[in-house]
């Protein structure tokens, strides 16, 4: 058995992972960090000078492009729980978690960026998991968090990161909203369409977190000091 049916204290039926559950989780989160990892090596390899001496350093390009991922989900996790505001039935506006998640499609491209934001969703699951409906889970947790990696869209571009980030918490609000309007309507404020109740609820803390992050993308120090980041992680 993969999952418990338990009901929380709102008194909603809820699907939590088993033991097995768990260890089957895990797996899917390192497959998908294998997944980003060879994505960021091809990235990183058109980037590189294709000598002798860089084919022979594939390996540790290889094990620097993990830790890039692996400590981004890392970070991003720690973030995600310093909570600077919180709505009590879920989302919250947190110390720049979408940020760091957006990050390795702005090092490593698209691909490596998706992957990287749907494990961030699977270590969100196997942590705090809040699942009514198996649908739900793939839209909240796959979808929502993997668009953070649309980041990887503008890898190349002037201002890369702060157009990718924009990007990533649009498809992530998206998401959100689709979910909000479908398996959440039920808490609608009285008076509200449900799918208008979801549009300003994610929007609330979305958009509160992605303004302050943007005034910290706009800072040349800080424009500076990320840019240098990911000249390290693609050498």
């Amino acid at each position: 058995m993969l999952y418990d049916v338990v009901v929380n204290d709102w008194g909603e039926t809820t699907y939590v992972p088993t033991t097995l559950g768990k260890v089957l989780l895990v797996l899917v989160l390192l497959a998908l960090l294998a997944g980003a990892v060879a994505f960021a090596r091809a990235k990183a390899g058109k980037s590189a000078d294709a000598s002798a001496a860089g084919k022979k350093s594939s390996g540790k390009l290889t094990v620097k492009q993990l830790v890039f991922c692996a400590m981004a989900i890392a970070l991003g996790t720690v973030l995600s729980n310093i909570k600077l505001f919180s709505f009590p039935t879920g989302g919250s506006i947190t110390l720049l978690s979408m940020l760091v998640i957006c990050l390795p499609g702005y090092f490593f491209g698209l691909g490596a960026g998706l992957l990287t934001g749907v494990a961030y969703g699977v270590l969100q699951l196997l942590i705090d998991p809040y699942v009514l409906y198996p649908m739900q889970l793939v839209v909240d947790y796959l979808l929502a968090f993997g668009a953070l990696g649309l980041s990887g869209l503008f890898v190349n571009a002037k201002n890369g990161l702060l157009k990718g980030y924009l990007t990533g918490i649009l498809g992530r609000f998206v998401f959100a909203v689709i979910s909000g309007w479908i398996f959440f309507g039920v808490y609608a404020w009285e008076g509200w369409n449900p799918l208008a109740y979801s549009i300003v609820y994610n929007a609330i803390y979305i958009f509160s977190e992605a303004a302050v992050t943007v005034v910290l993308l706009l800072l040349p120090p800080v424009k500076k000091a990320l840019g240098s980041v990911k000249k390290m992680a693609l050498e």
